[in-house]
């Protein structure tokens, strides 16, 4: 006889480990493009920001898709979390689509337009601030836990007084519930970090010497020291706010963290080493790979909540046979993925330089 408990806890844990990884895609691979399109804020003319839109013109749709698989993944494995999460979330997720949608749409009008190229220019950069402001003010207010509560669903208006008790927990909160002087801080936090890592991917896909490559040099340094700053301040906050990440990371295992901390300073800096020494390439992966392990070390921290204080992995999964039916026909389809945008980022791996306008004929 099947153990149904064990199976949907396994493949609940299985889903969640499936969406920590799609969200890590999404964020190493857009984050970069975003952060790219940050920089063409301060672009001194119209053919910089073209070039910076060529050097992403084969794969920025792609990066983004992951985005919508994680997205596909929430519904499907944690639909309470999905509902709860677009009450909760409204406004930050509506301002991060717009900024996605700006760039998507300035993309392909940079192409045809002619006088009003710089508005499109402008829009792609505007979009690419928007987008991770957004999604760090959502993470923010995630990681403070969604306002929920059991209670009366709904009520007979005419008088009836007929009450209908909601056995699912229901958003309790207002709209701005969000809005916090930390997830506000998580916005800027996630602006620095995108900057950072665009100022590394321009070194990466822009020839040495180029006047693109010189500037994004100069940017890297500069976001470098403003990421590390702000990884300090979050996690002294983080500890100062949140009791659940404060007894982990204090816990019996503290050396396990501590450890972790030291090797991601220790991926930082070679990350800053390698940059300093012009292997670009070498350093965009050593600053990837800072972002993973802080990835990964926050969703380590939220075990066993989905969403902190609020949902657990199993409470918020959908049941053993859904997930089993899910499983069965959407596992396979992410190593496919991964090996197509592997591909895609393969052939366009070359560099460029500013005089290679997207569309500049």
């Amino acid at each position: 006889m099947f153990d149904i408990a064990r199976i949907s806890s396994s493949l609940s844990t299985w889903w969640w480990l499936i969406l920590c990884l799609m969200f890590l895609l999404y964020i190493g691979l857009d984050g970069a493009d975003l952060g790219a399109g940050i920089f063409a804020l301060f672009s001194k003319d119209e053919e910089e920001r073209g070039a910076i839109m060529a050097s992403m013109a084969g794969f920025w749709d792609g990066n983004e898709t992951w985005l919508v698989v994680a997205g596909g993944v929430l519904f499907g494995a944690f639909p309470l979390v999905y509902g709860s999460a677009f009450n909760y979330l409204m406004i930050p997720l509506m301002f991060a689509l717009w900024g996605v949608i700006s760039r998507a749409v300035a993309f392909e009008f940079h192409v045809h337009a002619i006088g009003s190229k710089r508005f499109w220019g402008w829009m792609f950069a505007l979009g690419s601030l928007l987008a991770p402001f957004g999604a760090g003010v959502a993470l923010g207010a995630v990681l403070q836990g969604f306002p929920m509560k059991h209670g009366i669903a709904a009520e007979n208006v005419a008088g009836a007084h007929a009450l209908a008790f909601d056995l699912v927990p229901h958003y309790s909160g207002a709209a701005l519930t969000f809005l916090t002087p930390f997830s506000i801080w998580t916005g800027f936090g996630a602006v620095i970090a995108a900057s950072l890592a665009g100022g590394l991917y321009l070194c990466a896909r822009f020839v040495p010497g180029d006047v693109i490559h010189e500037r994004a040099k100069k940017w890297t340094n500069a976001f470098s020291l403003l990421a590390l700053a702000g990884i300090v301040v979050t996690l002294i906050w983080s500890y100062a706010i949140f009791p659940w990440a404060a007894a982990k990371w204090t816990g019996p295992d503290w050396w396990v963290w501590l450890i972790w901390f030291v090797v991601i300073l220790g991926f930082a800096y070679k990350s800053m080493m390698a940059h300093a020494n012009q292997r670009d390439f070498v350093a965009l992966l050593w600053g990837e790979g800072v972002v993973a392990l802080m990835w990964f070390a926050m969703w380590a921290t939220m075990f066993p909540y989905i969403v902190p204080n609020t949902w657990t992995i199993q409470a918020a999964a959908n049941p053993a046979d859904s997930l089993a039916v899910f499983t069965l026909f959407m596992t396979g389809f992410v190593p496919v993925m991964i090996m197509y945008n592997w591909y895609q980022i393969w052939v366009f791996r070359g560099r460029y330089t500013k005089k290679a306008m997207y569309a500049g004929h």
